[in-house]
């Protein structure tokens, strides 16, 4: 989360050299083309069906990565990551384990705080691409439990990723013939491609891994808190009370979410496991090291 964020936050400067979504493409080609050098996923490792989950999680970190840098154009970072988790909130709350919904509801109220609606004035424009982010953010979640339950290592992400820069690429190109980049701001993009998404989306992976969907969700309130530090730091937009107080709510509620959120690990039925045998004979002995053998 920490360097999802900052990673958004140094990008926002780009936004006037590359527009907006010429930024966002050009770090999902990076980060594609880097995880296709380094992981090299094959054909033969994927099963058909998981084949077009990765595809689907692609275009959704696609829309995710899109969505989120039209939104942070328009809305402080701090503003535009809590309405994005509106997204992982949702998966939180309509997934098993009723014992989080108190963490869910306080995160809800800390988003609130967050945005101030009463206050008015928010772009609406950028309500709209944060939402919009948001649907593709608990689509990413659940998609990438799937891909990491069902693929070995990374490749799932090798080939997601790179789908996701084609998409994106796709939607940026018109901007980015445009602006002409040079290759000063398309090498910076690299670095920043290294940060987010390359890092934390394979952080994610290994998350996933280890905790159930639902409890992901609510743990990813913590990611408002560092988008309003991380804001105040680097783009030096100063969050008042309300932002602050929903800052606690947020970050009590992902502390909360983490002490029942692992997810179970496979287990063997008694009867599944068989008894001991005894050989009492010579002959007893060798029949049994060669059924051990054979299995």
């Amino acid at each position: 989360m920490s360097t999802v964020q900052l990673g958004s936050a140094l990008t926002v400067p780009m936004f006037a050299r590359l527009g907006v979504l010429g930024t966002a493409g050009l770090r999902l080609a990076w980060a594609g083309i880097v995880l296709l050098v380094l992981v090299r996923p094959r054909r033969r490792d994927f099963a058909g069906r998981d084949l077009a989950a990765c595809v689907g999680l692609g275009v959704v970190t696609s829309g995710m990565m899109i969505f989120f840098a039209l939104a942070i154009a328009r809305l402080p970072l701090g503003t535009a990551s809590a309405l994005e988790f509106l997204g992982p909130l949702a998966v939180s709350l309509f997934g098993p384990g009723h014992g989080r919904r108190v963490w869910t509801v306080a995160a809800g109220v800390g988003v609130v705080l967050l945005t101030e609606p009463w206050h008015g004035g928010i772009d609406a424009l950028g309500l709209l691409y944060a939402l919009a982010a948001a649907g593709c953010w608990a689509a990413y979640i659940l998609l990438t439990q799937h891909v990491g339950d069902r693929v070995t290592g990374m490749s799932g992400l090798a080939v997601s990723m790179p789908v996701a820069a084609v998409v994106a690429m796709l939607v940026a190109a018109p901007t980015l013939g445009a602006h002409q980049p040079s290759w000063g701001p398309v090498l910076i993009m690299l670095g920043l491609a290294v940060l987010s998404p390359l890092v934390p989306f394979a952080l994610e992976f290994l998350a996933l891994r280890r905790l159930t969907a639902s409890s992901f969700g609510t743990l990813m309130s913590l990611e408002p808190a560092i988008a309003l530090l991380i804001g105040a730091v680097v783009l030096h937009q100063i969050p008042g009370a309300g932002p602050a107080l929903g800052v606690a709510l947020v970050v009590t509620a992902g502390v909360g979410a983490t002490r029942s959120g692992a997810r179970p690990e496979p287990t063997t039925e008694a009867n599944d496991v068989p008894e001991p045998v005894e050989a009492t004979t010579p002959e007893d002995q060798l029949a049994l090291a060669g059924s051990v053998r054979a299995a």
